[in-house]
């Protein structure tokens, strides 16, 4: 009896260690993709890229990040977590190295065409990652009911995306003391010195069941009506987002800081890396803590829950853009202010909906199955993300700030009207 207390012992402590080098790997890489993602933004709208190429420049990221969801829980079923974290970390070396050495003028086809290639590549490094640390957290951390799991998926996705906001202001502080090449090179470096250490310290994951799973099953709705409409509901709920925050947001607060010479394009790059990465953090912090919030609401009406935080989300983007059709297409410090105090409130009420999602989708899905469920679930997740991208570039072109937030609301309207259809089990 001792003998086997002892091997249980030790294989939970070997899965805390997994579980604890997996999600490391996921955040230093979540600060790579949140510093390249605003320095390209930056940087090419330095060069004088549109609205709409800058868009253009994330779609591919989208893209292939939509098809590398379906892809990698296929291939962490048949061949295990870790040869999906491994092959997204090198991958994302890999292109942040080449873009530090790349032979080309960024000004030129040539240069857009290959940064948008390096951001699809990275769209597939990173989603193969994400499948890997969220599919881990159902098959490795100690839960032993669904309110430890709400905890365990919250924190990882709250500390997951303080880190990609950390990685937000990382882009801009590197592209105001270093030129676009060397700062590449930096996160590069950074990256492959942790994923070195990852690799000599990484356990062998026993709890794994891996088998062979059809490639067909991989373009099939779930069985599961609650994983399908949580999926659509999730791909609205993150073009809702994407759609503002991509380009329309930055591009906006650019304009409106140097309107006038109030301050240099340098400061203002700071202070939008500022507020991006605050935005971030605090909505990974909200994350974080949705079970302490929402714990008691979730066990008594969940379903009530859930769709009443959406119809606050709505409020938010709706009366910004009123408002911003009112004050007109000149930015002015007043209602600046005004818009970035709302996106505060709307990312925290943003955050308990997404943290509850990734919950559910866990809840929903068995442990044989889970890598497939995640893998289709973060699919439509981005799916929404391209949806929002190619959006954002188009309406703010067309309309500025107030045609993206007014599409925004539209989008959560739809989110609301999936959500209601989730047919939650007892919690």
């Amino acid at each position: 009896m001792k003998n086997i207390n002892e091997s249980t012992s030790h294989l939970e402590n070997n899965n805390f260690i997994t579980l604890i080098l997996i999600t490391t790997s996921y955040w230093f890489f979540m600060l790579s993709d949140g510093a390249l993602r605003m320095l390209i933004l930056l940087y090419f709208y330095k060069l004088g890229f549109s609205p709409v190429t800058l868009a253009y420049i994330f779609l591919l990221y989208e893209f292939l990040g939509m098809a590398t969801n379906l892809g990698a829980g296929w291939i962490a079923k048949n061949f295990g977590l870790k040869s999906i974290l491994y092959s997204g970390m090198t991958l994302q070396i890999l292109v942040l190295f080449f873009l530090s050495y790349a032979p080309v003028d960024w000004n030129t086809y040539i240069g857009i065409l290959t940064i948008i290639i390096c951001q699809g590549l990275s769209g597939i490094a990173k989603d193969l990652t994400k499948v890997s640390s969220k599919s881990a957290i159902r098959i490795l951390a100690p839960v032993n009911k669904s309110s430890t799991l709400f905890h365990w998926t919250s924190w990882l996705t709250g500390s997951k995306n303080s880190i990609k906001g950390i990685g937000f202001f990382l882009g801009c502080l590197l592209l105001v003391f270093f030129d676009f090449e060397k700062s590449v090179l930096i996160l590069s470096f950074i990256l492959g010195l942790l994923f070195l250490c990852i690799l000599i310290k990484m356990p062998v994951i026993k709890e794994e069941i891996k088998g062979t799973t059809k490639l067909k099953s991989l373009f099939s709705l779930s069985k599961d009506t609650r994983i399908n409409y949580l999926s659509v509901a999730r791909l609205f709920l993150f073009g809702a987002r994407d759609i503002w925050f991509v380009v329309g947001i930055p591009i906006y607060f650019t304009s409106a800081l140097t309107f006038d010479k109030k301050f240099s394009e340098d400061t203002a790059f700071l202070l939008i890396g500022i507020f991006m990465a605050c935005w971030i953090i605090l909505y990974g912090i909200s994350q974080a803590l949705t079970p302490k919030i929402i714990s008691k609401n979730l066990e008594l009406n969940p379903s009530k829950t859930i769709n009443r935080s959406i119809t606050l989300l709505i409020i938010f983007p709706t009366i910004i853009a009123t408002l911003s059709f009112v004050n007109g297409p000149q930015p002015t410090l007043l209602f600046t202010i005004f818009i970035v105090i709302n996106l505060l409130i709307f990312g925290f009420f943003f955050a308990l909906n997404s943290s509850l999602h990734s919950y559910l989708i866990l809840l929903f899905s068995s442990k044989e199955k889970v890598t497939l469920n995640v893998g289709f679930y973060y699919m439509s997740n981005a799916s929404g993300r391209l949806l929002g991208t190619l959006l954002s570039g188009i309406s703010f072109q067309i309309g500025g700030l107030t045609l993206c937030l007014f599409l925004s609301s539209f989008m959560l309207v739809f989110c609301l009207f999936f959500s209601k259809k989730i047919i939650m089990r007892e919690i």
